[in-house]
């Protein structure tokens, strides 16, 4: 044991020495060994720890996001029923707005059809009036028999034209347009005053031709009597023009135009064929001289003015409702429009609300699959770094030895 193997300088080393030596060393390396072991479960257990940490972590996100998940669903849920209820109620709204449009509409034009169906069965009854007032012109017509006596005496010849000339106006013309033995502003009293539409002035009709001097014109046998009979009836003719002229003719209370009525056609073609100076005259004086048919002519006329004015006033009164019609039909598109507007609004904040849904869901599973990819990453990392550390360890320890 004392045997010298080697000599290391000055100094001999001995089997003993030398096997202590190698004791030592094998000690040392026991406890390099144990302490890398040691090293290496305190690794593991931090890295146990550090993965368990980092999966409550993981489970606390996860259920923090289904959390979310749920609330979001939730609110999803309520947004769905509060558009289904507004869609609702503006379907509701809607529908009873379109009603009652749809009921003044039909009431407003069953009000047009009741007015039309009136105007109509008063112009068929003006209509059978006329054609009775013919009827009645031809058989006054057919019935001249007994006129010759009549017109000799001056009373029943005045009051035959105007009876005449009343029965054409009354028989033509509505009610309340026409006044006889009307008193005008200069306290004159004309045989009739039709009163023009829309506050214009009347037109004066007179009755009282002087047919006196028409017989004695028609009896004359002689050239002398002719000729005292047409100046006579010249006369007479046209002193009954300027009384006409003179008192019938008031400014802003009468047409500046009167007519003259002869209650006989054979009296007024009489005048066309022998007397035209007195038509020129009672033309130049605004006096128009006329008989039945011509009246009758004359007041056909006033009744067609009578009957356009009451039309412009239905017409005015229902242009005025299709006005109104027409407002409520603006009024409804516009709501119309503002509904659809609504609608189009709340579809498009759904689909934003899904899409943001969609993001959310897709980025929790971005999350979850990152975290599982970082938790593997740091368990290989901490594997190769305790690998590195033990190969490391054992050149260390053997250099310091």
């Amino acid at each position: 044991m004392s045997d010298i193997i080697f000599q290391i300088g000055t100094r001999p080393v001995t089997v003993s020495e030398l096997l202590l030596g190698l004791a030592g060393l094998g000690i040392a390396g026991l406890i390099v060994i144990a302490m890398m072991l040691y090293r290496s479960a305190r690794m593991r257990r931090e890295v146990s720890d550090m993965a368990t940490h980092r999966a409550r972590e993981l489970e606390g996100r996860i259920a923090e996001l289904m959390q979310a998940h749920s609330e979001m669903n939730g609110k999803l849920q309520t947004v769905a029923e509060i558009s289904v209820s507004r869609q609702s109620d503006l379907t509701r709204t809607m529908n009873e707005r379109l009603d009652k449009v749809s009921h003044r509409l039909g009431q407003n034009i069953q009000q047009q059809t009741q007015t039309t169906g009136e105007s109509l069965s008063k112009l068929h009854e003006r209509l059978a009036v006329i054609d009775e007032a013919q009827k009645n012109i031809t058989s006054l017509s057919s019935q001249v028999v007994g006129l010759k006596d009549i017109l000799a005496n001056k009373q029943s010849r005045g009051a035959f034209g105007q009876g005449r000339m009343e029965a054409i106006v009354a028989d033509n013309l509505p009610k309340g347009s026409f006044s006889f033995q009307a008193t005008l502003s200069n306290k004159t009293r004309p045989d009739c005053i039709v009163h023009m539409p829309n506050g214009e002035p009347g037109v004066v009709i007179d009755a009282k031709f002087p047919l006196e001097a028409y017989e004695a014109f028609k009896s004359a046998a002689g050239p002398l009597e002719i000729k005292e009979a047409s100046a006579r009836m010249r006369t007479d003719i046209s002193k009954h023009i300027a009384d006409i002229s003179g008192k019938y003719l008031i400014a802003g209370e009468t047409q500046d135009t009167a007519i003259m009525f002869v209650p006989s056609e054979s009296v007024y073609a009489e005048l066309y064929d022998s007397f035209d100076d007195l038509i020129q005259k009672a033309y130049r004086a605004r006096v128009v001289i006329v008989s039945p048919s011509m009246l009758m002519l004359a007041v056909q006329v006033m009744q067609a003015i009578f009957k356009d004015t009451r039309m412009r006033e239905q017409a005015h009164l229902i242009q005025g409702e299709v006005v109104k019609l027409m407002d409520d039909v603006h009024r409804l598109r516009d709501r119309v429009l503002n509904l659809q507007r609504h609608f189009g609004q709340t579809q498009k904040d759904m689909e934003q609300v899904l899409v943001s849904s969609d993001k959310i869901s897709s980025r929790g599973r971005k999350i979850e699959q990152l975290e599982f990819d970082e938790e593997e990453a740091a368990e290989s990392k901490a594997e190769k770094k305790v690998k590195s550390g033990s190969t490391a360890t054992q050149p260390d320890l053997l250099a310091g030895e």
